[in-house]
């Protein structure tokens, strides 16, 4: 059973980051009191972490649960362009809940912040009817002006992604399939990394013109981009495919760096691609940039590739290896789908 709502705070607020000069009062008042850096907007995004929808208490150990859902929160800062100030947690509870893990669930959602330097100035506890329900919101900075919107592609930008894409939902369909996966070699599912330091460089550059983070799939956020820019997409097969088969993990294979491409591509090539281009929970930074700008090859130490291009017009299209053309329909995840 976790704690009593008063002696929680206490521990939460025992274990909460120390404040930066960004809080000026945090845990234990009605509000938190914040600064901003002069000239700077503000960014807040909020997002539920609910059990077995966004979880499994019986496939994810609790640190990760806490992990993934601050990683949901500084993504979207990531995606903004935008610098982390200060989160705010609330947390729902089923009174059979055991305290440890509301621990370990504290443990791995702090380890997190502290990377970041990011304090926890707040939140709200209640006990649930069932299921735990965590809900995060996050607050960036960003110079005025300077946020990268969804709004900003053009005909002719080229199209990015940065790291891998379809591991976590290749680790995700192993657990539903009943299998024991160890949470460090599949990191990408159960420790996601959030992009800070990738989009803050790219807004500092001027080179993303739309960003967004692909925690829902990669055709799904591609076409949120394509509608607010009203624009279309073109997605090379074969530029995303090298980016699904530099995953470590695909579909319950395992590949040795002594291996072939040609190898790999007959093997799996297949799952490869639906994977990169629908498999969700990556928080890995879809972009777009103009054609004349040289992006290079990796940005603070994450790798990028250039997949595709924005074209005049609507939908997203999918150009094979064959050079045939098929239309491409958001097929990631979606509430209530």
């Amino acid at each position: 059973m976790p704690l009593k709502e008063r002696l929680l705070i206490q521990r939460i607020r025992r274990l909460a980051t120390r404040q930066k000069d960004s809080v000026r009062a945090g845990i234990g008042d009605d509000c938190a009191l914040l600064s901003l850096p002069r000239g700077h907007q503000v960014l807040v995004t909020t997002d539920f972490s609910l059990e077995n929808v966004h979880f499994r208490r019986e496939w994810h150990p609790p640190d990760a649960v806490g992990h993934r859902c601050l990683t949901r929160g500084l993504s979207d800062i990531a995606a903004m362009g935008g610098v982390p100030v200060a989160a705010f947690l609330s947390l729902a509870l089923p009174p059979e809940l055991p305290q440890k893990w509301v621990d370990e669930f504290l443990r791995g959602l702090l380890k997190l912040a502290r990377r970041h330097s990011l304090p926890l100035a707040g939140g709200d506890t209640a006990q649930s009817p069932g299921g735990v329900l965590a809900d995060i919101t996050v607050l960036g900075s960003v110079p005025a002006g300077k946020a990268v919107l969804r709004s900003g592609a053009r005909p002719g930008d080229l199209i990015y992604v940065t790291g891998s894409l379809g591991s976590s939902l290749a680790a995700l369909n192993e657990l539903r399939d009943g299998k024991k996966l160890k949470p460090a070699a599949h990191a990408k599912h159960f420790y996601p990394e959030p992009r800070v330091a990738v989009g803050r460089w790219l807004r500092d550059k001027k080179l993303a013109t739309a960003m967004i983070d692909i925690s829902d799939g990669l055709s799904t956020d591609l076409s949120h981009i394509c509608e607010e820019s009203k624009v279309g997409a073109v997605v090379y097969e074969k530029m995303l495919s090298s980016v699904g088969r530099s995953s470590r993990f695909v579909s319950g294979h395992g590949f040795s760096r002594a291996e072939s491409v040609a190898q790999r591509s007959r093997a799996l090539a297949p799952d490869v691609l639906e994977l990169a281009l629908h498999g969700g929970d990556e928080y890995e930074l879809l972009f777009t940039a103009r054609p004349d700008r040289r992006v290079p090859k990796e940005i603070a130490g994450v790798s990028v590739t250039r997949i595709g291009e924005t074209v005049r017009g609507r939908g997203m299209k999918l150009k094979k290896g064959d050079g045939s053309v098929t239309s491409l329909r958001p097929a990631g995840w979606e509430h209530f789908g």
